[in-house]
């Protein structure tokens, strides 16, 4: 009978949707796990296995000569560490809760919360992730040295980002064509495993090999972060204005896209997922 009523204002507003964010973040982060420490072990040792499969292969095949000059450990990793930021935020953003998910029917939920939210877990486990293996690199077996670390972290967000907007796309796809979708995220992430370029730099590549990797974003990425962690390599075959400028356009098709199929939304499209 009796309410008060409380003056809606932008700065009321951003804030609720902050907070939203912020949970619906924590849920994503809790999904891996329900204990979010195990779950963060959990992603540090697919890490140190990547780490060490790639130190075997290099050891086996006698390829560490084609390594940059310096540390070999911080080599792998700079490939490894934007290798998967940048996977893991395309199979996040392109399984978030879509317009017709159960999580919709709650009044403030939206799917650009949805969308952020799955992206940025992903960048807090991913980047967390990457800060306890450098610390126990640094402390436990030698000390870690970055040439310029400012724009290694910046490539590392060109990673992430990119990674977003791949996934934007792939989400898109999904309301219509599902089975599709899903394909198109497994094939790129397995053909990523070669074509992001984290097991060789590109100034030791010929030009008939280069122009197979050139067009992917995430080994123009990975060459301009080794260029800033180390301080005797200079890409010279890839730039960072490459991937920012297919990120862009990226983000704007997903979005299009996303906007497209969530006007068009039926609630019997979930059987079909």
């Amino acid at each position: 009978m009796f309410s008060t009523q409380q003056r809606t204002t932008n700065f009321r507003s951003a804030l609720a949707l902050i907070d939203l964010i912020y949970i619906s973040t924590t849920r994503h982060v809790r999904k891996t796990h329900r204990n979010p420490i195990v779950g963060l072990f959990a992603n540090m040792m697919q890490t140190v296995v990547f780490v060490a499969a790639f130190w075997l292969f290099y050891a086996v095949l006698g390829l560490r000569g084609s390594a940059i000059r310096g540390d070999f450990i911080l080599y792998l990793l700079s490939g490894i560490f934007l290798f998967l930021t940048h996977t893991k935020a395309v199979g996040a953003v392109s399984k978030a809760e879509g317009p017709t998910s159960a999580m919709m029917m709650h009044a403030p939920m939206n799917t650009a919360i949805a969308i952020t939210s799955s992206a940025l877990s992903s960048l807090y486990l991913q980047t967390l992730s990457a800060a306890m293996i450098l610390f126990v690199v640094h402390v436990a077996w030698h000390p870690v040295e970055i040439d310029k670390p400012i724009g290694a972290i910046a490539m590392f967000l060109l990673a992430w980002i990119s990674g977003v907007g791949v996934g934007l796309v792939f989400m898109a796809i999904r309301p219509f064509y599902p089975l599709v979708s899903g394909a198109l995220t497994t094939i790129y992430s397995r053909a990523n495993m070669i074509a992001s370029g984290k097991m060789f730099v590109a100034n030791t590549l010929p030009s008939s090999i280069l122009v197979m990797f050139d067009w992917n974003p995430l080994f123009h990425a990975i060459d301009q972060a080794r260029g800033f962690t180390f301080i005797n390599y200079n890409p010279m075959f890839t730039n960072y204005q490459y991937p920012i400028t297919v990120t862009v356009v990226l983000i704007m098709v997903g979005l299009m896209g996303e906007f497209h199929g969530r006007k068009h939304a039926s609630i019997s499209w979930v059987a079909g997922k």
